[in-house]
């Protein structure tokens, strides 16, 4: 019997369930479209915030060659999920391996926005509301039909994972990244870090801040976030 690749489908590694995927509906590169009589983000702010979730995700994981153990999951690595993506779905793997890390860190987001007594009222660096969620989403999902490499969609990625998916992780290198959004001012809460003042307006603005955010690196995913006032 031989497996083949489903072409609208992603799968979930935590629940071995189908997920749905979701149509593009930004219509051109770099430019907002109009949906439902709404403004979506450019696809560039999107892909800034895909690669900022995947570098941290990445970044996070555990398993076997830990890196900074958030989440203990041994997803992108050769003889852990790679291993088993590569045959079940041969011409993604690379993508369903990112995602499926991706998703271990917005589970571990979930998790601790949970302790806020306004969890709805916290925007994260896996959480921004549903619509602009959505819209990440199906980026997510367009970059994965296109048939390129993560590191050529997502070419800022290899700041991070170098130059394949395979490189030695390199802390120094991580934190350096992390640095490079520039300082925030954080309070910290039972929840994680409050970033001080309300989210910028730009979505680029707000990913960088959220990345700056994670510094200094700790033992524990630190969940910087801003409060939305209702």
């Amino acid at each position: 019997m031989v497996l083949q690749e489903p072409e609208s489908e992603a799968y979930d590694l935590g629940h071995a369930l189908p997920v749905t995927l979701l149509e593009l509906t930004a219509d051109q590169e770099g430019q907002p479209a109009q949906s439902r009589g709404r403004t979506v983000a450019t696809t560039s702010d999107l892909d800034l915030v895909l690669t900022a979730q995947l570098a941290v995700a990445w970044a996070g994981e555990g398993g076997e060659e830990p890196r900074l153990s958030w989440w203990q999951t041994d997803l992108v690595s050769e003889f852990g999920g790679e291993d088993l993506l590569r045959r079940l779905l041969p011409k993604t793997y690379p993508w369903a391996m990112l995602q499926a890390v991706r998703e271990a860190a917005r589970r571990k987001d979930e998790e601790l926005r949970a302790k806020a007594s306004d969890p709805d009222q916290l925007l994260t660096l896996y959480r921004f509301g549903f619509e602009l969620d959505e819209q990440i989403e199906e980026r997510l999902q367009a970059h994965k039909r296109s048939g390129r490499f993560p590191l050529e969609a997502l070419p800022s990625l290899a700041e991070v994972l170098g130059a394949s998916l395979h490189e030695s992780w390199n802390r120094a290198q991580f934190e350096q990244w992390v640095d490079a959004h520039g300082p925030v001012q954080a309070d910290a809460v039972p929840t994680g870090r409050l970033l001080k003042g309300a989210p910028p307006a730009g979505l680029d603005r707000a990913v960088k801040q959220l990345v700056a955010g994670l510094a200094p690196l700790g033992d524990v995913y630190p969940l910087p976030h801003f409060r939305v006032k209702p």
